[in-house]
This record gives C-alpha cells, structure tokens and sequence, in this order.
C-alpha cells in the first residue's frame, strides 16, 4: 500500500541556519492558524533554555496540509551536541529538506546530518535559505553543496537533488535564484512530487518504532514514533520487544489512548495505519529504539546505533558548608532517580554510578549537551556538584586514542594570527585556510579535551566577532599532555561575608568572582590568579575601627566589578581539583578539598609523586 495522501520529512541543518523560522512560515502558509489568530516566532522551541538560547535542543513533530496531503515535520537540533536526536529521528521520516545558509554555506553539522540522511538512503531537498542576506553567494554556496555531497559518496541520485531558493523570515521560495518567490508553494509543491509516499502492508501485523519518548503528568509515559506494517488502535493489546534485547521476554501492554499531530496539537484518533506518526499512552515501561507489535507477531525493528559519548563529567551529592540551603533536591536517591530518568528520552546520554554512592559517571556528546542537562536540573530544584569534563579514551589496536574535533572558525582577517598561533599552542592541524569576503574561514583537527576554556579565548581574541563551530570526527592516536590553563584560583581561607576592605586587598592578586557582602566558605573560589597557582586569600577580613576612622569609610575604596559565570564557562574555567557547586540560585566554584591545610599537604604530595615518575 502507497499513502499518497502522506509525507514524513525531517528539517536538518547546522544550528542558526534558519530551521526553526522556516517551520512558522510552513505553519502560517499551511493553514495551520486563523487569520486573526497571535502567533510568536520560533514556536516550535517551546522550552525555556531553548527561548532563552535561542537554539533548538529537542526534536519536535508538526504536521501541515497542502492539497489535500499531510506532511508530517520533524525540527531537528542543529548544535552537535545533540546530534543524538537528529540520528533517531531519521528513522522515522522518509526523506529530508536540507538547509544550508546563503552566505555560510555547508558548516561541520551539515556534513553531519546529511551524512546520516544518506547513509539511510533518504531523499533530499536542498534548500538554501537567507538568499535575501546582503552577503549571500548562491553560486558559490551551490558548488561547495555538490562537493559535500561527492565528498559524502552520494548516489547518481542524491546527487541530483533539488534546490529550492527560500527566504524563511520572508516566507518565500523560488525554483530558480533570480526570480524572487511570493510564498512558500514551490517548496511545498516540491515535497509533494519528489518526496516518496509512505509504503507498507496495511493489512500485515503491528510494527512501529519508537523514535522519541514524551511525558505528561496525566497519562505518564508518552512513545512516539512511525507505524512500518498494518495498523494500531486504542485498547488494542500489543508487546513490546526490543532487537538489541532478543533474549528479553516481549512485554504485554495496552494502547490506553492514541493521537496523531495536526499543527500544534495532539489530536485523538480511534486508528492510525501504516505511514501515520502517531503517540500513544499506556506503555509505562516504552522506551526509545522499542517496537509495539501484534501479541501474534512479535518482530522487532532495527534501531539506528547511535554516535557514542566523548565526554564525561562526574555528578555528586553536595558536600559544601551552604549544602541544602537553596535546594529542594538534594540526596543521592533523588539526584540518581533523575539522571537515569532522563536515560528514558535522551539516547546520547551515559550515566554510571561512581565510586562511592553519592557520585554518578554521566558522558554525553559535549559540553553543552551536559551543561543543558544540568541547567534543567537546577531549575527543577535540584543541587549538586559537578566535576570538570574529561574526554572518553579508546583503545584501537592496541593504540590509546583520543576523540577529536573538527573545528571551523569565522573570523575577521585582522585576528587570523591570534587564532592560529593558540590553536597552534593546543595540538591542533590546520586543514583549510579559505576567504570569504571580509572574513577568513579556517578548519583545524584538534583534540577534544584541547578545546576546554578555549571557546572564550577565541571570543576575547576575535573582540567577539569570530564564530566557532565544532563536531566530532573521529578518534587518532593520543597527542600527549598540554596545558590547557594557565592561571591559578583566589581561595578564600575561611568562611564569612566578604567586605569591600577584604575584596579591595585581594583584588590586587587577581580578578575577582564575588561582589562585597556575598557569603563564603572555606575553600571556595572566588577569584583568578593572573599566574599559575592558587593563594589562599581572606576576602572577610575587616579594617579595625579607631577613634578617628568611621564604619562608613570602606564605601569608598573602589572595586572592580567581579566576572559572573554562566555555567558554560564556569565548566570551561575549573580543573581537576575544583568543582562546580550548582542550586537553583547560585553557581559556585570551589576546590574538592576545602580544608587549606589539608589541600596543601594534598597537592605537596603530587607535586613528590610527580618529581619521582
């Protein structure tokens, strides 16, 4: 059977390159809204963190008619960190629209997503998007497109693909670059002709893969994914089996309810068949990559392996002297309870327990897949702390190997030297140096763990006009030790509330983290040392009042303002002796031993080992 009245695509694209916004112009144009109807931009990031960075982290499902045809949309993440999801989505669509950026052109996780696409044989259609940017170089974009494709050993086919010209703020599209478009028909029209209906036996026995995983504090567990063979309805008994699991008993459940997704909403259907996406309740126990099958046949598909973690950060219970103050989660059950729940929906996502029972091993794909999970947490109101990252080694014939990144930076000409010569400094290889414009485009192979703390170098380097991107390629063997930071902590030597008199003394030594009247502890960081060790500092300390001094005298000694980290660069800044104490109000940064005296004897013993190896 041929669903000629069904489409299932997938958006795939680097991150900024106009997926989201395009996905609103497809909805408005799709008749998806009333005319007199308030819409916001980018409405399918519906999450906070993803408004906030205004980037897309979860893949999200919509669906649009257009001559009497429904074609199902799935936004994808364009950020590598969450490549994960674009890999399983995948598996649920039949082909795919491919943006590249007008002037941009093709970016690492182009080659990325696309690579997947076509190792699953997917139809695409490119669409070069921002064609009205003052900067765009269609041609040109057009040739580096074809050879990413060759360089990707595409079929005769998928070299062929079509391309479509789009503005997706201005909701246009044209077949040809030197007519402007007027809607979005030509890109609709096109998925109509070249994207290729859904097929299966309608008739045959229930199978249907479970790509994503939902949850609604009503109806509990929510499976999504696309039915292979014969149809689903509700109160329908059915198993649930697993292919990498084969010696695992089929589970028996209900289908308790059933919906299909129309636009923005979830609308209950009594049936589905083969081609539809579809979300069910019911299976408590679903999980991604699981098949829902007929109690008489039990087959399960195949789930698409997904890229393995290069990085790992240990997670512990809070052991700091202002522990459970601000949290509202705070024991070792309930931080474990919640890192492997989140195993449930996020199938890049690694979690072991550690060496004691209150810390937690947890390896996804980079540092901001893990500083989002974090961030989610806090907000959730939990409290913990976090190690710095350390990359995953393997070993391959007998070589210890280590992940590396490729990495493209854009950057303005004046500051090519600067970027080259740190790059240089942190083991990496320059692949490509190519201009574009005003501006140079540069590709190294670097280590990943040689890319920590240097993302805001590259951005104090370039006055904030360079842009970095970068995704896995591959692991080569170990490059050997390098210094990744070169300056030391302000460690206050003990507890109290800082005074400007205090902070006015210490700041001499460094840059400070903390403002006047900010609670401390022993052991805490607050500030960086210009060179490569730690000094103990005193940031309570107060001035001894005399006859002719008043209270109000310190207001007058000058402070710098001190540097607040985001979490992504209070991740970038620790090493392997500090930590991250994270709550729900505050990020702080402290050394593992708090004691002083106990640090001290603690690194003076390292520093003996390190002499006698």
């Amino acid at each position: 059977m041929t669903r000629t009245d069904l489409r299932n695509i997938a958006i795939i694209a680097h991150v900024d390159h106009g997926k989201t916004t395009l996905v609103d112009e497809m909805l408005k144009q799709g008749g998806i809204y009333r005319d007199n109807q308030e819409t916001v931009t980018c409405v399918m990031d519906s999450g906070d963190l993803e408004r906030e960075r205004g980037i897309t982290i979860l893949a999200k499902n919509t669906a649009v008619h257009y001559k009497d045809v429904k074609i199902n949309i799935v936004d994808t993440p364009g950020h590598a960190d969450f490549g994960g999801e674009v890999e399983r989505i995948l598996k649920m669509v039949n082909g795919v629209l491919l943006l590249v950026d007008a002037a941009e052109g093709p970016m690492p996780q182009t080659r990325f997503v696309l690579q997947r696409a076509l190792e699953l044989n997917h139809r695409v259609i490119i669409v070069i998007n921002k064609i009205d940017k003052p900067d765009a170089r269609i041609g040109a974009v057009e040739d580096e497109i074809l050879e990413l494709l060759m360089d990707l050993n595409a079929s005769d086919e998928q070299l062929d693909s079509p391309m479509i010209y789009c503005s997706g703020r201005a909701g246009t599209a044209s077949e040809d670059p030197n007519v402007p478009g007027t809607d979005l028909k030509p890109l609709f029209d096109k998925i109509l002709d070249y994207m290729p209906a859904p097929e299966g036996d309608e008739n045959g026995e229930l199978q249907l893969l479970v790509s994503s995983i939902d949850y609604n504090d009503y109806v509990g567990r929510i499976g999504i994914g696309r039915i292979e063979r014969g149809k689903i309805r509700t109160n329908q008994d059915v198993y649930i089996c697993n292919y990498h699991n084969a010696d695992a008993a089929p589970k028996r459940t209900k289908i308790v309810s059933l919906y299909q997704i129309d636009g923005l909403r979830r609308v209950p259907v009594d049936s589905a068949m083969v081609g539809d996406i579809v979300c069910f309740s019911g299976a408590e126990n679903i999980t991604i990559g699981d098949t829902i099958t007929s109690l008489t046949a039990p087959e399960p598909l195949e789930f698409v392996k997904v890229s393995e973690p290069t990085l790992e950060m240990t997670f512990s219970v809070n052991d700091s002297p202002f522990a459970g103050k601000e949290g509202k989660f705070v024991t070792s059950r309930q931080l474990r309870d919640r890192l492997y729940r989140e195993l449930l929906k996020d199938v890049s996502l690694r979690v072991q327990d550690g060496e004691t029972t209150d810390e937690f091993r947890v390896a996804g794909r980079g540092e901001m897949h893990l500083s989002i999970l974090i961030e989610t947490m806090r907000r959730e109101g939990y409290e913990m702390t976090c190690s710095n990252p350390r990359v995953l080694y393997k070993e391959i014939d007998g070589v210890k190997c280590e992940p590396m990144e490729r990495v493209t930076l854009d950057v303005p000409s004046e500051y090519v030297g600067a970027v080259v010569e740190k790059l240089g400094q942190r083991k990496g290889d320059l692949l490509e140096m190519n201009p574009v414009g005003s501006r140079m485009r540069i590709e190294y192979s670097i280590p990943s763990r040689c890319l920590f703390g240097y993302r805001s170098e590259f951005l104090t380097a370039t006055r904030g006009e360079g842009i970095m991107n970068a995704i896995f390629d591959g692991y080569q063997p170990y490059r050997g030790e390098v210094t990744m930071r070169f300056t030391g902590s302000l460690v206050a030597s003990e507890a109290g509330e800082t005074t400007r008199y205090g902070l006015y003394n210490t700041q001499e030594r460094g840059n400070l983290f903390v403002g006047p009247q900010t609670p401390v502890y022993e052991g805490m960081i607050v500030g960086e040392n210009p060179k490569n060790d730690d000094i103990s500092v005193n940031p309570c300390k107060k001035k001894q009042l005399t006859a002719i001094r008043s209270a109000g005298a310190d207001e007058k000694l000058l402070l710098t303002p001190p540097i607040i980290f985001s979490l992504e660069e209070a991740i970038e800044f620790i090493t392997d002796d500090e930590l991250i104490e994270v709550t729900p109000k505050s990020i702080r940064l402290r050394k593992k031993i708090l004691n002083t005296e106990l640090r001290m004897k603690a690194m003076m013993k390292a520093r003996r080992e390190a002499e006698k190896s």
